[in-house]
């Protein structure tokens, strides 16, 4: 079973962010699950959501504690909430900053951590500071949990018309951005 905890401010969009992926990941033909936890939260504060996909029904209904993959919609939550606590050794995390790892303090971190200009591709493409399509690529390209074609399809699924477009041009960027990040991060490594 493949977790995802993704870690946000209300009004980000990971609740969202959580719900398409499950749907990509059943329009794959698998099971999955989406669900928030957040209380009475307003329009900034931090939130949770979590997504399980596996080949087999999913029984479990808890939160996602020991994730096998992060996704921080805002990198101010680093030094606001223990984002990591419970991740997997080694897992993968994927951050929403235009600035690199080192420059966030994470160069020391267990495990790959990439950071996508979600924010701004959000913006070019949607004109809205929305940043779940975008990172939601960018998780397919990092962890292959889902597929681009799928989850653009959950994307164009859920937004009508030019804004399911437009975010699925959003989340393809990014996609593309984070294969390449990974392939030159493997490259270095074999050097």
């Amino acid at each position: 079973m493949f977790q995802v905890r993704i870690h946000g401010r209300g009004g980000q969009g990971a609740v969202t962010a959580a719900e398409l992926l499950s749907v990509a990941a059943f329009v794959e033909g698998r099971h999955a699950q989406a669900f928030p936890s957040f209380g009475s939260e307003r329009t900034g504060a931090p939130v949770m959501a979590f997504c399980r996909i596996d080949d087999r029904p999913i029984r479990v209904r808890e939160p996602v504690t020991r994730p096998d993959a992060l996704v921080i919609q805002d990198a101010t939550l680093l030094h606001q909430v223990n984002v990591f606590d419970g991740l997997r050794p080694g897992g993968p995390v994927l951050v929403n900053s235009p600035r690199g790892a080192d420059d966030l303090g994470l160069e020391t971190f267990d495990g790959p951590v990439l950071t996508v200009p979600a924010t701004a591709l959000a913006l070019r493409h949607v004109g809205r500071p929305v940043p779940s399509a975008v990172l939601l690529g960018g998780l397919a390209a990092l962890t292959g949990c889902v597929s681009i074609d799928s989850l653009e399809a959950a994307i164009r699924d859920r937004f009508p018309d030019v804004l399911g477009t437009n975010n699925a041009a959003a989340a393809h960027e990014a996609y593309d951005y984070v294969e390449v990040l990974c392939k030159e991060r493997a490259h270095a490594e074999a050097d």
